[in-house]
């Protein structure tokens, strides 16, 4: 019996074009951090270098933790407050700027509402390198609200990252379910696909798929969104 059901969110419930969102995300926040004079070659380098220290956490601390220490490593304790300060006003007043490399996919409404049906607990399980306020902002995009879940993962509560296992079994101990209890549901092979190692079933959506090492997909469940909306429909009849 499913008694949970995850969610990615860039790619799966917001359809976008990852290179170019990534591309304006980093624009557009070098400009709106200009006025606490950070070079914006070097802000991007230590926002990348930061995220990867996220990606290799190994539960020693929080994500959010983890990310900060970096900027502290480079720019010492008082900028980076102010930094996290400016920041959290970036993702308030200009974030919404990015939002035009996403798309809008009405079926992510009915999928959510769908897995609701089923009895599952609903999880927003979005990749944790982004806090609270921007992660919530995301969600919106795709016409959804942080209500619609039960859980959504970002910096500030988790410990790890994808394509990290762990990241996937800290979800269910938090839900107090088993692995094997558990959908994930996601586009990326490599992040979203890794929770079948710990026993978790999967659903890899072809729409936006991410498959950077060419595996064959043949071995997951797979298919577009009217596909995953009849297995969704499929388990709330076995509910």
């Amino acid at each position: 019996m499913i008694k949970a059901i995850l969610f990615d969110l860039d790619g799966t419930l917001l359809p976008m074009d990852q290179e170019a969102f990534t591309k304006a995300y980093f624009h557009h926040l070098a400009n709106f951090m200009k006025p606490l004079d950070f070079d914006g070659k070097q802000l991007v380098e230590t926002i990348a270098q930061g995220t990867l220290d996220m990606v290799k956490n190994d539960g020693t601390h929080t994500n959010e933790t983890v990310f900060w220490h970096r900027f502290q490593n480079v720019y010492g304790i008082e900028k980076s407050e102010q930094a996290k300060v400016r920041m959290e006003l970036f993702y308030g007043e200009c974030f919404h700027e990015t939002k035009q490399f996403c798309a809008y996919q009405p079926l992510a409404r009915k999928a959510v509402d769908t897995a609701r049906e089923t009895g599952a607990r609903i999880v927003l399980a979005t990749n944790p390198i982004f806090p609270k306020v921007a992660t919530a902002a995301r969600i919106q995009w795709a016409g959804l609200d942080p209500k619609d879940f039960d859980l959504y993962t970002t910096y500030e509560t988790s410990y790890f990252c994808k394509p990290n296992p762990r990241y996937y079994q800290s979800i269910a101990d938090q839900l107090g379910v088993e692995a094997r209890e558990c959908m994930m549901i996601g586009n990326d092979v490599g992040e979203d696909m890794i929770a079948q190692s710990i026993g978790m079933k999967t659903f890899l959506l072809t729409d936006c798929l991410i498959n950077q090492t060419n595996a064959d997909i043949t071995q997951y469940s797979n298919g577009s969104f009217q596909v995953l909306l009849d297995e969704l429909k499929r388990l709330t009849k076995t509910a």
